[in-house]
């Protein structure tokens, strides 16, 4: 196992866009969007929970290379009564591409608001049948020579 050697490789420019979505109870929804959260609000936290967790994606992936990141935008959107959706986009001025970094973030914009309202969501018996991550994907890749 090793890393892919991408010494030869130049610099170009790299952007990457990754999706995913949480399903969330139509109360939990109300609760955000109402400013109720005990923990705080979801969303901003989701935003940066997201941006600090693409700066660190070659730590928690033990393959990906570290990048130099030029920016990192999460946008959280919620979609209805029980769909939060996360979108974020990654650029880089590098030599690989920077989708693990789009998708981590989204990963980790999501697993945050799960984490802000798991008390909202537990049945009565503490489990979490309405609760969905899902379709985390990347939507959007681009690359450029410089």
């Amino acid at each position: 196992m090793t890393m892919v050697d991408i010494t030869g490789k130049p610099e170009v420019f790299r952007e990457a866009t990754a999706t995913g979505t949480i399903k969330l109870k139509a109360e939990t929804i109300r609760l955000i969007k109402e400013g109720n959260v005990e923990k705080g609000d979801p969303i901003y936290t989701a935003k940066i929970a997201g941006i600090l967790a693409a700066k660190k994606t070659s730590t928690l992936i033990p393959f990906c290379h570290p990048l130099p990141l030029t920016n990192v935008k999460v946008e959280i959107k919620v979609l209805d009564d029980s769909i939060v959706q996360v979108i974020s986009t990654v650029k880089a001025k590098a030599q690989t591409g920077v989708e693990m970094e789009a998708l981590v973030a989204t990963a980790v914009s999501l697993l945050t608001v799960w984490d802000m309202v798991k008390a909202y969501e537990k049945d009565a018996e503490g489990q979490y049948p309405y609760t969905v991550i899902e379709n985390i994907r990347v939507v959007k890749k681009i690359k450029k020579n410089l």
